[in-house]
């Protein structure tokens, strides 16, 4: 009989004496121990650490540089388009561009939404130059056209933000090649003819 009662008597659960019991208690029911949620919280707090001071919510260099060609591609493509000129307005003092299409005499505006507004750029950006036919200027408005034939006026903008970094734009007259660099690009400088060349020349003459 007493065989029988020990069989039927259920067995009492028991718990390492080395553990607690709220830990023991996680873990039988399928969670995670506090110990783990604090390594889990640990490793987020690094992983954020990291990963937060290599991320920019104002805009830099690159991001207005790249959306700069996107609109002077677009500029390119709309005046191709519409077979009509396309003015763009550089206000370099004030940071700002905007277009126009030429309709015989007069301007408009372009239909796209994006050109209700002049495009300014963020505070911290600015135009330090734009090196174009007539030289280069650092102050007051440039003007550059879109031709219908996809031809571009010649132009390079350099970008500057608060720490001196230069960005360069540089528009290609005849193909409409666009290039950008964090070094300035200069105009190149006229062939000059040597004396000897130029006295040779002159006996030929």
């Amino acid at each position: 009989m007493n065989q029988i009662n020990q069989i039927n008597r259920p067995r009492a659960v028991r718990f390492p004496r080395h553990l607690p019991l709220a830990t023991c208690y996680l873990r039988s029911s399928g969670g995670f121990t506090i110990i783990e949620i604090i390594l889990v919280l640990f490793l987020l707090t690094g992983l954020l650490g990291i990963i937060l001071p290599r991320i920019s919510l104002e805009e830099n260099l690159g991001s207005v540089g790249r959306r700069i060609v996107g609109n002077v591609r677009s500029l390119q493509s709309l005046a191709m388009s519409t077979q009509k000129t396309v003015h763009l307005y550089v206000d370099i003092d004030r940071g700002i561009y905007w277009p126009m299409i030429m309709d015989g005499n007069q301007e408009k505006v372009p239909a796209d939404a994006a050109w209700v507004t002049p495009v300014k750029l963020p505070e911290t950006i600015r135009f330090s130059d734009i090196l174009v036919s007539q030289g280069k200027k650092e102050s007051g408005r440039v003007d550059l056209f879109f031709y219908p034939t996809g031809r571009i006026d010649t132009a390079t903008m350099h970008l500057m933000n608060m720490s001196n970094n230069i960005l360069a734009i540089a528009i290609e007259p005849v193909t409409g090649a666009i290039r950008m660099s964090d070094e300035r690009i200069e105009p190149p400088r006229p062939l000059t003819i040597p004396d000897r060349i130029r006295s040779l020349l002159k006996t030929g003459a």
